[in-house]
């Protein structure tokens, strides 16, 4: 990563709700608190690493308003509301330089069908494929090997990296953010066991990514079995997610690496599933919910409850539970010793 900012520049970005100290030196890197050094623009994004900010060599440091120490020399604190979102507005500055998007244009190895419509701003990639009366819409950048099927629509200001699959009749409105591999609109997973055989059941339905929408590497997401699968406004989909034909996610909910969610379920808005959580089909997810890591989803779940194991149960009764677990040797040794006091 190569970068260059100065202290007003950087300043500028995160809007500061205060400083302490003041430094010359130039931003040419970003580094955790411990690792830090003259160069180095560094944040505490989370309280319990406070204890490092005192011996941090970072150049600039991003701090909440209330944090009591001074900076070293030739060190600049900057108090901001959050830290850790000054950083991501930084970030994203840095990614406008190091990735600029590439200027309009249709790459001489891509192929567009006969009437497929792409926007005289677009960028399209080598190597990819726009099929029949597919479209993609203005400032959207489809990266090398994008395949979009017939009939599919893109919205404006998307960005579709290497590999992406937008299957026919699927829909992504604006500003879709897919990581290299996603999959949108394969056929949902139905089957009639009949004669002794599973028969498929054609999946006929299509699938609509609202605005906003970012999708982590090799997720899959199906097309309706009938009428739609959809993920709703800001929703944030992690690596490795898998959702099922006809399933409603809601606004601004946070799906993480290897979630698995069933046909016909419908999580409602900013629900949160932690990590490898396992959702049945047919069953709701209230309004901010959530779900720990490895968490088994059988029934509905009510709104702005927190649960965990498998099947999920209350998060604090689990947490009671394996708190009583690591007794039980003991208490195996108690109940033995009484027993024997009795005979």
């Amino acid at each position: 990563m190569q970068i260059s900012f100065t202290p007003d520049e950087i300043a500028a970005i995160v809007a500061p709700l205060g400083t302490r100290g003041a430094t010359t030196e130039t931003v040419r890197g970003i580094a955790a608190l411990e690792s830090a050094v003259a160069g180095d623009l560094t944040f505490l994004g989370n309280p319990k690493y406070k204890p490092q900010v005192a011996a941090t060599q970072g150049s600039i440091v991003l701090l909440p308003p209330d944090f009591a120490g001074e900076p070293g020399p030739n060190q600049l604190y900057l108090l901001v509301e959050r830290p850790s979102a000054a950083l991501a507005r930084l970030c994203s500055r840095i990614e406008q330089v190091l990735w600029p998007k590439p200027a309009p244009g249709i790459h001489p190895t891509a192929w567009i069908a006969p009437g497929a419509k792409v926007a005289a701003t677009a960028t399209v990639g080598p190597l990819c494929v726009i099929e029949a009366d597919a479209v993609v819409g203005a400032h959207t950048h489809l990266q090398a090997q994008v395949f979009v099927g017939r009939g599919a629509s893109i919205g404006a200001d998307c960005w579709l990296m290497p590999g992406v699959i937008i299957a026919a009749e699927s829909i992504l409105r604006n500003r879709v953010r897919l990581q290299p591999g996603v999959v949108v609109g394969s056929d949902g997973f139905g089957y009639e066991f009949a004669g002794g055989r599973h028969e498929k059941v054609p999946q006929v339905g299509t699938i609509v990514i609202e605005d906003d929408v970012e999708i982590g590497s090799n997720s899959t997401l199906d097309r309706a079995r009938f009428s739609r699968t959809v993920v709703g406004e800001g929703t944030k989909i992690d690596n490795l997610v898998q959702v099922a034909h006809n399933v409603i996610i809601g606004r601004h909910c946070i799906l993480c690496a290897q979630v698995g969610i069933s046909g016909s379920t419908t999580l409602e808005d900013y629900v949160i599933l932690g990590g490898q959580v396992g959702v049945s089909g047919h069953i709701t997810i209230g309004r901010g919910a959530k779900a720990g890591g490895q968490a088994g989803i059988s029934t509905d779940i009510p709104a702005g409850i927190s649960v965990n194991g498998t099947v999920a149960i209350p998060y604090l009764l689990d947490r009671r539970i394996q708190v009583l677990k690591r007794r039980l040797p003991e208490l195996f040794k108690r109940m033995d010793a009484i027993e024997a006091r009795l005979k």
